[in-house]
């Protein structure tokens, strides 16, 4: 029996073992293949990337730079989030025509809405480049000289490395700076609106449920990529046609078990896997905190303001989720690493780590590796603090102060490159400042204002605080400076820089708006991020060495490069899991759940009344399982931002669901991933057809798709 209990543990230990993780999908033959293999996995690593035959990776587009899309029909329908298809939602509404309340559908071609500058890219190939890349460098007695050596090296082989004219070359760094690979891409300019929910089902739960299970989210939208006559990219033309992929995914209708094998596929943002111990406990201790609050006084302003006025609420729907994201994050991050022990047990790996090096003879290259760590994290931690509170406060939250820094760097261009740059610059600038003021209010942005800039100088590290901030009456500087500053309203910056560049400047100084973020930065710019960028170059050097030692003492292990928003394959499972005592979670949602949480009128969890009559008669069509409707499910698939909209393929490679979030006990993954707790959240793909059908009446877009049951090896009829 001890013997039983021993194999089982081990088991168990393997299973964990092949899940977490965020591979190149060029690199998986061998002991990725055959993991996904021990998980279910029925296709081969060819099946998911090849460049001598149509394969996963052609279906699954870097969706504007930011999230992930799918293919999944062969006209170019293009399926990825609500969320990563907000904007562009938000942008074709008006009081008039409110997409974001009553959803949209384009039930022909000719209904489907362009997007300026809205754009999806596709990886051709993928190549390591490395030699190449590091040629020249080893003789280089700086960090810096290497960096810049570096550079020059991507800039000369990205312009002369093959490519087709419409394709680009862009090389990324792996391993933290021990790899480099080459990928050839082709963007697509020509993207247009074809579906999007309602945002009460698409953002049901909006930023309550955030980072939440149990969900119950249709987190979709759809587009359609357009391309010019030879099937290339090519920017909006009336002339355009749907595109035609390479691949595109079909949709199983069998829905999900628990323990069914997931892949999930897309462009992961940055991760930061191999951290020291004292980076995790700076993260936990100092930084979250500080983001954490100032966002969080940031957010009740601009929720008081939504809830009073329509007007509002449309203007500030994809500011407001963009803010809450990562606050929300950051929460469950810090609660998630102290939870998990994640410092204790780093600190333990170093330890083995450290054995190692005395083992293999490397003291000389890896001795002080760590302890480098200790000195430099210590120097660094007022300048972090510093940095983000400048970040969060004058970059990111507070908007007159983020247009206002836009007006230091052009008083900067002025400074250093003389009036013809200045104004070339300012003309950029005014002409492109449209639609920031389409969305801005000065009365919101006020009391935002007044709630950071308290923060900033009471909190922030006194030592880089500007004389004008210190011992200041919050209440009072912001009614002073929304009164008389220029920078509240368009018309009123428009007039600010008429007039010549020395006009301009000295109008610009004597700005109250102004004054405060050009004080801000100075003392930013001249004091914190100099020795900053110093330090932090330093401790990008060694965490370079500590990942190439980390390659060299533990050969055949699974050591996966942090994300870098490419083209990365996460594999795992349907699975459920227990984040507290006596609590557990199962893998699925049912519609059931959304109408226990529906609250009528409320703009998080309001319902449309045609969703009710659909549940109530159970009117679920084909996309229904034993009388009920299911909406979500959960795997441990090793996923971040930039998986949102990623694809949740099956073991034969068809799609089953759409990725969107994670569970908020396990957003700790960037930093660290505990198989036990970290899990996915999906929209399954049968909710988002039922909406479609069943809800919008879409019938040809139904009709568009290749609609399977794999597990009975047969394609279906659409209905």
């Amino acid at each position: 029996m001890k013997h039983l209990k021993l194999l089982l543990l081990f088991f168990v230990i393997q299973v964990q073992a092949q899940q977490g993780g965020m591979w190149i999908p060029s690199l998986l033959q061998g002991m990725n293949e055959k993991e996904m293999k021990n998980l279910g996995m029925k296709m081969t690593a060819a099946d998911i990337y090849s460049v001598n035959k149509s394969s996963l990776k052609d279906a699954v587009p870097h969706f504007n730079g930011g999230c992930t899309s799918e293919v999944i029909s062969p006209k170019g329908l293009l399926l990825t989030n609500h969320h990563c298809g907000f904007d562009a939602i938000q942008n074709q509404s008006s009081v008039d025509h409110d997409y974001l309340t009553n959803g949209f559908w384009a039930y022909k071609m000719s209904e489907e809405l362009p997007n300026e500058d809205l754009v999806v890219t596709f990886i051709v190939k993928i190549e390591d480049v490395t030699t190449k890349v590091l040629e020249g460098t080893a003789a280089l007695a700086t960090e810096l000289e290497k960096q810049k050596k570096i550079q020059e090296n991507i800039t000369s082989l990205s312009n002369s490395l093959p490519k087709e004219s419409w394709q680009e070359n862009k090389i990324r760094t792996f391993y933290e700076g021990n790899q480099y690979l080459l990928f050839v891409t082709e963007t697509f300019k020509d993207v247009r609106l074809v579906g999007a929910p309602p945002s009460s089902i698409g953002k049901f739960g909006s930023d309550t449920d955030n980072w939440v299970w149990p969900r119950h989210t249709g987190d979709f939208s759809l587009f359609r990529i357009y391309a010019d006559k030879n099937n290339r990219p090519a920017s909006y033309s009336k002339d355009n046609v749907p595109y035609t992929p390479k691949h595109f995914l079909p949709i199983s209708l069998d829905g999900v078990k628990e323990d069914d094998f997931t892949l999930v596929f897309g462009y992961p943002g940055k991760t930061n896997e191999y951290l020291p111990a004292v980076a995790i406990e700076q993260i936990v201790n100092e930084l979250n905190p500080a983001k954490i609050e100032i966002r969080d006084h940031a957010l009740k302003v601009a929720d008081g303001f939504m809830r009073k006025d329509n007007a509002i609420k449309i203007q500030y729907a994809s500011k407001y989720a963009s803010i809450a994201n990562y606050w929300k994050k950051w929460i469950g991050e810090t609660q998630g690493l102290t939870k998990s022990n994640a410092v204790e047990i780093k600190r333990k790996q170093e330890v083995a780590f450290q054995e190692k090096v005395v083992k293999a003879g490397k003291q000389a290259e890896y001795g002080n590796l760590l302890s480098d760590f200790d000195k430099n994290y210590t120097q660094i931690k007022s300048y972090a603090l510093a940095r983000d509170y400048f970040s969060e406060v004058a970059l990111r939250n507070t908007e007159l102060l983020s247009l206002g820094y836009k007006l230091y760097q052009l008083e900067q261009v002025y400074n250093s490159k003389g009036d013809q740059a200045f104004n070339d610059r300012k003309n950029n600038l005014i002409s492109g400042l449209a639609d920031f003021y389409k969305d801005f209010n000065a009365n919101v942005d006020q009391k935002v204002f007044e709630q950071l800039i308290h923060l900033y100088s009471t909190k922030s590290p006194k030592e880089f605080l500007p004389s004008n901030l210190s011992n200041i009456n919050a209440n009072e500087l912001a009614n002073d400076v929304y009164s008389n500053s220029k920078l509240v309203s368009y018309n009123n910056l428009k007039e600010l820089l008429t007039g010549d560049s020395k006009t301009v400047i000295a109008n610009l100084n004597g700005d109250k708006g102004f004054v405060i973020i050009k004080s801000m930065a100075d003392k930013f710019l001249k004091e914190v991020a100099p020795k900053y960028d110093e330090i932090n170059l330093r401790i990008t050097a060694l965490q370079r060495t500590y990942m190439k030692a980390q390659l060299e003492l533990n050969k055949g292990s699974r050591i996966f490069p942090d994300a870098n928003s490419t083209l990365r394959v996460t594999y795992g499972k349907v699975k459920g899991y227990a984040p507290k005592d006596a609590i557990v979670y199962s893998p699925v949602t049912y519609l059931d759940g959304a109408m226990e949480k529906y609250l009528p009128g409320d703009y998080e969890f309001d319902v449309p009344a045609k969703l009710i009559d659909l549940y109530k008669k159970k009117d679920y069509g084909q996309y229904g399982e034993n009388g009920k409707m299911p909406v979500c499910f959960i795997g441990t698939n090793h996923t971040t931002g930039g998986n949102s909209g990623s694809p949740a393929i099956d073991a034969s490679g068809n799609l089953i669901g759409l990725n969107f979030d994670r569970v908020w006990e396990g957003t700790m993954s960037d930093i660290y991933y505990d198989p036990s707790i970290c899990r996915n959240v999906m929209v399954d793909i049968r909710y988002v057809l039922f909406i479609i059908d069943k809800y919008a009446g879409a019938k040809n877009l139904i009709e568009e798709l290749k609609l399977v049951h794999p597990k009975k090896n047969k394609a279906l009829k659409n209905k």
